[in-house]
């Protein structure tokens, strides 16, 4: 019987990936850990209701790293998947500091205690695919970095780091870097939830550039078990890439979304400036990890946005009044 402990775990995909290996896994425990309190129903999608192998626990890792290792200590972890990191690009060019702070020095701290501890059999980080910048081609995951924002040059270090302790100290290690993902429960200021709620309400969201930037969309489910086949079967210090065969455009994926709630591109958006650091296109080629765990992407782009519009009307009288803009915390 494992335990596994998720940091970032309040984010929807710690949340997916928890309720996953509950369900899929057959743990003694699943333990999540997120800066802030539990969120509402719309969003913990009733995460450990009722099961007594869930627990959560408020902790801030940045700034409480030594009561998260005191935790770590006493719930003696056997693998824990890291999606801690702030990942809001265009806010990583004002407050890149903040950035570094998460997603490096903290990664730092985390693992060098970890590297001590001998509970633990496997640690799973979850890179991003913007480290390999824009592409022409699906990369593997030999590509170079060509990190364009202060963001994608932290999860870059973070991985750098990760690869080094690995080979000289032996730390039981594997990263994912998968492409783009969503699912029920995601923040309403990213592209879907935010396209779902404006069909839901007659709003309209601010399609930058034109929606002209083209990026591979995963469900977190997908992603989910993906983790859970790298936590059984991966050799240690594995990198894998995971996402779709083909990007999409992000103006395409709008009109899917408009398509499937029954209007067009123009009731929903407006167009507006690109951002600043926007790659045109990420694209990952996933045959490793499909060679050696079986993986393949299982949940079509169609049936997630239909996942997502049924979460939206589900949840609307709770989610229609609240913020659809990305708010900085550190």
């Amino acid at each position: 019987m494992t335990t596994y402990l998720i940091t970032g775990g309040n984010g929807v995909f710690g949340v997916h990936t928890a309720l996953h290996l509950l369900a899929e896994a057959d743990p003694d425990r699943v333990i999540c850990v997120g800066r802030n309190f539990e969120r509402p129903e719309p969003f913990s999608l009733g995460l450990g209701r009722n099961d007594p192998r869930y627990a959560y626990y408020q902790v801030h890792i940045t700034y409480e790293m030594d009561r998260f290792c005191e935790l770590l200590d006493e719930t003696r972890p056997d693998v824990i998947v890291n999606f801690a990191a702030l990942s809001e690009v265009p806010t990583s060019f004002r407050r890149a500091w903040r950035y570094y702070d998460t997603n490096v020095t903290a990664l730092a701290k985390m693992t060098e205690h970890l590297v001590k501890r001998d509970y633990l059999k496997r640690f799973i980080h979850i890179g991003s695919s913007e480290i390999y910048g824009s592409v022409d081609h699906p990369v593997t995951e030999e590509a170079p970095f060509v990190p364009s924002s202060p963001y994608a040059a932290s999860k870059a270090a973070g991985d750098m780091h990760l690869v080094s302790i690995a080979n000289v100290l032996g730390f039981p290690m594997n990263i994912l870097r998968p492409s783009n993902c969503y699912g029920p429960g995601q923040l309403l200021y990213r592209i879907l939830p935010r396209a779902v709620l404006c069909g839901l309400t007659g709003r309209k969201l601010p399609l930058q550039g034109g929606g002209k930037a083209e990026k591979s969309y995963m469900h977190a489910k997908d992603l989910a078990r993906g983790i859970q086949m790298v936590a059984e079967a991966a050799p240690p210090g594995r990198i894998y890439n995971l996402g779709p065969d083909s990007p999409i455009s992000i103006r395409e994926l709008v009109s899917l979304t408009a398509e499937r709630m029954g209007c067009v591109l123009e009731d929903i958006c407006d167009i507006v400036a690109d951002r600043p650091g926007q790659d045109m296109r990420y694209w990952l080629d996933s045959a490793a990890i499909e060679a050696e765990l079986g993986w393949r992407q299982r949940i079509g782009l169609e049936e997630g946005i239909d996942d997502m519009i049924a979460w939206g009307r589900r949840y609307l009288p709770q989610i229609r009044e609240l913020p659809d803009h990305f708010r900085f915390q550190a």
